[in-house]
């Protein structure tokens, strides 16, 4: 079992605050669900084309062109996908075969390596630096070999909530630059974005982008983790061979929350104050835990946040979570589990896409503890 459903299990058996799993506790929006049921009572129930119905990939050309500037043919280069999972197995099983060397920077979505491995591929492990989280381009450089295919990059990125920058983006240009490197651009926290920053899509880079996969979810951006439905942006040699695995693994995803995907989209407000409304959460949890013993770390990105606990206890990660879980009832993720080598930083991840009635009564704990 992953860690995420491990600990939700535990939340469930305890009857713990689930902070653990990345999923709001919140409704979807009515008017999505009404559009939902709108398209089944139509008829709409039967298999979608397989690179996604033609109305929402035309809506994600649009939206990607309006906030990247960059336009993704809707019929060549988008491919809709049982949630981003499966499109980041397809990138990679695209492009990774045996001997392959793929870059994995730490702690990194517990998907991709088993992708990689799978495909024959080795995982070359290099380490954001604690405690911002930031990358290291030199050790990027130095660890490129003529094996290298491919590196996976995560901004907004899960766990830590550290966003790329212009600076990563320039020594990103400087490594690839006149090489066959392939990038597998995680980007599903795209919308949920803070303090004024603005997310650097690969899309936004030329260089970038003619070489990148670029995957990204409806789950997170309208709060329905559940739906699995999202997509891969790739020049139109790339996304060809991306589909020759995805019409194999999933061929197309559930016809009518496509059709009302693309008519939500319409309506660019729900996704552009996105930014806001988990900024919001995020500063609420934050003044209520304020008090407590946990330290946070800095989080510009996701609806994550990382707490130092090491003022309260020298156990591992793994023990004082379920510790948390257990014994005070309040659920966390520990991130060791996102390193090949179970590095210990002494943090828990917290997952605030929650009423802030539920970050109230988590706050309420911790401040206890």
């Amino acid at each position: 079992m992953t860690i995420f459903t491990t600990m939700s299990k535990m939340a469930a058996d305890h009857g713990a605050i689930n902070l653990s799993q990345g999923f709001p506790d919140f409704d979807v929006y009515p008017e999505l669900i009404g559009l939902v049921e709108k398209y089944m009572r139509e008829g709409h129930n039967q298999y979608a084309p397989m690179q996604g119905v033609p109305a929402l990939r035309e809506m994600i050309s649009k939206k990607v062109e309006r906030l990247y500037n960059r336009r993704y043919d809707p019929d060549r280069e988008i491919t809709v996908t049982s949630g981003a999972t499966e499109a980041l197995f397809a990138a990679i099983s695209t492009v990774v075969g045996k001997g392959d060397e793929v870059i994995v920077l730490e702690p990194a979505y517990d998907s991709y390596v088993p992708v990689i491995r799978l495909n024959g591929g080795t995982p070359v492990f290099l380490k954001l630096k604690h405690p911002d989280y930031h990358i290291d381009w030199d050790e990027v450089a130095d660890a490129i070999t003529d094996k290298t295919r491919l590196i996976i990059l995560n901004s907004p990125h899960n766990p830590t909530g550290a966003v790329l920058g212009v600076t990563d983006i320039r020594a990103l240009t400087d490594i690839v630059s006149g090489s066959n490197l392939f990038i597998l651009s995680d980007e599903v926290y795209e919308h949920i974005i803070f303090d004024g920053v603005r997310h650097k899509s690969m899309s936004m880079y030329p260089e970038l982008a003619e070489r990148a996969f670029v995957v990204s979810s409806f789950g997170k951006t309208y709060h329905a983790t559940g739906w699995k439905i999202g997509y891969c942006l790739a020049p139109e040699k790339l996304s060809r061979e991306f589909q020759r695995i995805h019409q194999y693994v999933t061929f197309s995803s559930i016809t009518p929350v496509q059709l009302a995907l693309a008519e939500i989209m319409k309506d660019t407000r729900l996704y552009q104050d996105l930014p806001v409304f988990y900024q919001k959460k995020r500063d609420l949890f934050l003044d209520m835990i304020e008090t407590s013993r946990f330290k946070p770390l800095p989080c510009s990105g996701t609806y994550f946040l990382m707490l130092d606990y090491s003022e309260i206890a020298d156990e591992s990660d793994i023990r004082f979570a379920g510790k948390l879980t257990a014994d005070y009832g309040v659920a966390a993720i520990p991130p060791s589990v996102f390193y090949s080598d179970g590095q210990d930083n002494k943090v828990l991840r917290f997952c605030f896409a929650k009423r802030d009635e539920t970050l109230g009564q988590a706050a309420e704990v911790l401040c206890g503890i």
